[in-house]
């Protein structure tokens, strides 16, 4: 079993993915273990929308990424391999890094920041 050690190096990386948002959104969590991202107000939903976030849990990292719970279809073409890391409908979880996984997981966060600002803030 991982243990802790690669969990924060899981974390790391997830937590890069989401990184490159912080700019435009509001990063609410940045600690050791937990890298949490809100979008701005929406006047649709009349909240703040959580857009996703990177958790050190007890038995692997989890990976949350809302847009693809708001718009389903981002879903459509993920490998097999993304797949089976999906727990729910908007959570991903792992335990050791997978670096093509990663990359396409990266991508996913783009598209899913991309149509987030184009649907609920333009």
């Amino acid at each position: 079993m991982p243990g802790q050690t690669e969990f924060l190096l899981v974390f790391e990386s997830l937590k890069d993915i989401l990184k490159p948002y912080a700019e435009k959104l509001t990063v609410k969590t940045d600690t050791g273990d937990t890298f949490y991202l809100d979008a701005a107000y929406s006047e649709k939903w009349k909240k703040e929308i959580f857009f996703g976030s990177a958790q050190v849990k007890k038995n692997y990292v989890s990976f949350y990424l809302m847009p693809v719970y708001m718009y389903p279809d981002l879903l459509k073409n993920i490998s097999p391999e993304l797949k089976k890391h999906m727990q729910g409908k908007s959570c991903f979880n792992f335990k050791k890094i997978e670096r093509p996984v990663f990359e396409e997981l990266s991508q996913l966060t783009k598209r899913g920041f991309e149509r987030l600002m184009k649907e609920e803030y333009s």
